[in-house]
């Protein structure tokens, strides 16, 4: 008789869906860095001088806000057909639309760099504003892809908090490896291609991780909730579907009640509450670091937009660090508070952009600095990959109490288009500022104006993020010591309810899950019932 697995530990179905799911996480991140990379980057170059760092807010703020669209429309393409097929779609229209800007470019005169004359970049003639529906399209597809990569380890692993820690880390690494190799090979792409033609190489990459996303078949919780409502559906002979426009529509109005659910559970509960600076705002300083300061220091400080990828590789690398720390000490740290706390702390690390010593075009400067965006990245993926997991477990166990809202889908909502919100607007009016202290300068000039304006988007900036990210960990019950071992954070639960759930999830399956997979089919007890 076969010893049975222990409960933190794999089965091998779990393991050839993880490495389906690795190989197409890995693919697409390639992708993504090198379509991101060559997007911001053209941006940098094509937009005037004017209202150049304005606009790239607006246009990184509506491709979040595209996302958002995106994630809503998961809730009913994925009740109509498989997990596995919408995220293979969604990232076949990504590569799809990834290929318009290079079209677009070929067809109005542009050229790969390596053929012009001087080598020397060439641009076809169209309007760069047409950049923004291009990225708006693309942040659909992202959304989608994004919003279903998040949900797709609890529906190969199930809830087990120890599992999702060791594959939420396992992919965060293996997704930063591919990001890190991404962002630094694509200063060379651009090098050798152009900022028009660098991301040639995306589609392929976004077609290949189709492919391997299409061979995952979650075996989860999840997947088994969703069977047992297929089932429901077919004892209740309910045979015609509804359409697909209208099941949109519902989408959107599902969301708008989870939305507001997610909220409530938020903003009226002590011990979720934190999660707002906690999650939100030091999500939004890390984008803003990799899409807001990067680039501004590489064009207008060194002078090179290509060398933003080099300090965003370096960012990467941090992440992949931060990860990988996170899935060594999985059981010494077990809340995400002292990451949290170090995320803070390291944020205060771009004090250094504004007196940061630079050569004029030189590669060597953008190094250095990608070197310093480590250990702020570092601090920013610990934090999210301990707290996506605690939130992933601790909500699971909630989800079921409502039968119309999940409080997980909820709450992580609420919080990214609370997120996306900020973006868009902090973002945007930054970026007037910018542009406000660099109109009219080229070249050289633009140096020093430049260290002056990140004195405050950057310094006081991440100052003011660093101390209301490092008070909020301090909200909710138990987090007054260095390392706790728990903290209560299930919504309108007890203290002794929630020390239930905590005992639970480290001593065992509840008994209901014990009782299904040891006793007799006919003795088990309905999911349906339950």
């Amino acid at each position: 008789m076969k010893a049975p697995l222990q409960r933190d530990t794999f089965s091998p179905a779990q393991w050839r869906n993880i490495g389906f799911y690795i190989v197409g996480i890995m693919l697409y991140k390639f992708g993504l860095e090198w379509y991101n990379g060559a997007f911001i980057t053209l941006a940098n170059e094509r937009f005037n001088s004017s209202n150049r760092y304005t606009n790239i807010g607006i246009l990184t703020g509506t491709n979040y806000a595209a996302q958002a669209i995106g994630s809503i429309l998961v809730a009913p393409l994925i009740k109509r057909y498989p997990t596995r097929s919408v995220l293979a779609c969604a990232i076949m229209i990504f590569a799809v639309i990834s290929t318009v800007p290079m079209i677009a470019d070929a067809a109005t005169g542009g050229q790969p760099k390596f053929k012009t004359a001087n080598n020397d970049e060439r641009y076809g003639t169209w309007n760069p504003n047409g950049l923004f529906p291009i990225y708006v399209v693309s942040g659909l597809s992202y959304g989608t892809v994004e919003l279903i990569r998040r949900v797709m380890p609890r529906d190969i692993v199930g809830s087990d908090v120890v599992k999702l820690k060791k594959m939420d880390s396992l992919v965060h690494v293996l997704y930063e490896i591919a990001g890190t190799s991404g962002a630094f090979t694509s200063t060379a792409l651009i090098a050798k291609f152009g900022y028009n033609y660098s991301s040639l190489l995306t589609p392929v990459c976004f077609t290949f991780a189709c492919a391997a996303w299409f061979c995952v078949a979650p075996v989860g919780e999840a997947s088994k909730r969703k069977e047992t409502a297929k089932l429901a559906v077919l004892e209740n002979e309910i045979s015609a579907k509804e359409p697909l426009g209208k099941a949109m529509l519902g989408a959107f109005k599902a969301f708008g009640k989870a939305f507001y659910y997610g909220g409530y559970l938020v903003l009226t509960d002590r011990r979720f509450i934190w999660l707002v600076p906690g999650y939100t705002l030091a999500l939004y300083g890390h984008r803003y670091l990799e899409n807001g300061l990067a680039p501004i220091f590489a064009r207008s400080v060194i002078g090179r937009s290509s060398y933003s990828q080099i300090i965003v590789g370096g960012s990467n690398f941090g992440e992949l660090l931060g990860a990988l720390t996170v899935m060594c000490f999985t059981t010494q740290v077990p809340t995400p508070m002292p990451w949290l706390r170090l995320d803070a702390v390291l944020l205060m690390l771009v004090w250094v952009m504004p007196w940061f010593p630079t050569t004029r075009n030189s590669v060597g400067s953008a190094w250095r600095l990608a070197a310093t965006f480590i250990p702020i990245s570092f601090g920013w993926a610990a934090g999210d990959v301990s707290l996506a997991a605690y939130i992933q477990s601790t909500l699971d166990k909630v989800e079921s109490r409502d039968p119309d809202v999940s409080s997980l889908g909820a709450v992580m909502s609420f919080l990214y288009v609370l997120y996306i919100i900020l973006y868009s607007v902090i973002s945007s009016t930054l970026g007037r500022f910018v542009d406000s202290r660099l109109r009219g300068l080229t070249g050289a000039a633009t140096e020093q104006p430049a260290r002056d304006v990140l004195r405050m988007v950057a310094g006081v900036h991440f100052t003011v993020l660093s101390a209301i990210i490092i008070a909020s960990t301090f909200i909710p019950k138990g987090s007054f010591a260095l390392n706790p071992k728990a903290i209560d954070v299930v919504p309108g639960a007890t203290d002794e309810e929630t020390d239930g759930v905590q005992r639970r999830d480290i001593d065992g399956l509840d008994e209901d899950e014990e009782l299904k997979k040891t006793a007799p089919e006919n003795e088990r007890p309905s999911e349906l019932a339950k």
